[in-house]
């Protein structure tokens, strides 16, 4: 079916009354949102990853996680919403403990994303009287609880030879996705962590919890993320 043209011949719309201060008027759709991290905060979480990390063997895939405390500003049609993440709060794996925990791992995770994540060590759940500390705590200082951030080490080099060949990175797993959508939180980081020669090395990226799609397959959409640069020139 061929475009419809205007009376000029292009494909572009006839102009609205006013001529183009008119049209430069007219609503846009906002940029994708951008998450600004303090670098104390993310240094904070790389003490605890590399610390945890150190404990990893084939065995134990020890995760770590945290909550990611911070303010959020609404986008506008002339500037991207904003999330500004400040602190990280830690607390408790209830993997094991948790009846609920327990109940979507055998029931939902297991089964659909492999045998490997009956193990306790894999995966993580905050224990629930953690997450609602870490509230109280967000709400005492003026923030709010944004999301999340967790590792994922290289466990193609850590794991047992049958995961060799699995790459991680600072992208989400399809069990990432699904925790995502399953907790719904605006803003989930993940933190990529290697070690190569006695030296850890990261990556990070952010991202927003999977829209709701009738085939339930859909990606995570991806945000800009931004670490806070601090240096002695600093007002």
């Amino acid at each position: 079916m061929p475009t419809a043209t205007n009376a000029s011949g292009s494909a572009l719309p006839d102009a609205p009354p006013g001529g183009l201060d008119a049209l430069e008027a007219l609503p846009t759709a906002p940029a994708p949102p951008t998450v600004l991290m303090d670098d104390q905060a993310l240094a904070h979480f790389l003490t605890a990853a590399v610390a945890e990390y150190r404990l990893v063997t084939a065995e134990t895939p020890l995760p770590c996680f945290a909550l990611l405390l911070g303010t959020a500003e609404a986008a506008t049609y002339a500037e991207a919403a904003t999330y500004h993440v400040r602190r990280v709060a830690f607390g408790r794996n209830a993997r094991t403990s948790d009846p609920a925990a327990r109940r979507e791992f055998r029931d939902t995770i297991v089964p659909e994303f492999g045998a490997a994540y009956e193990n306790e060590h894999r995966g993580w759940w905050m224990d629930s009287r953690d997450v609602l500390r870490a509230s109280r705590e967000a709400d005492r200082l003026g923030l709010d609880l944004l999301g999340s951030i967790h590792m994922h080490p290289d466990w193609h080099r850590l794991g047992p030879p049958s995961e060799r060949g699995k790459v991680l990175s600072e992208r989400p797993t399809p069990m990432d996705v699904h925790l995502f959508g399953r907790t719904g939180w605006p803003v989930n980081v993940i933190c990529y962590l290697e070690r190569r020669g006695g030296a850890f090395y990261h990556a990070l990226a952010a991202w927003a919890p999977p829209p709701e799609r009738p085939d339930g397959d859909a990606p995570c959409p991806g945000f800009a993320l931004r670490i806070r640069t601090s240096s002695p020139l600093e007002a």
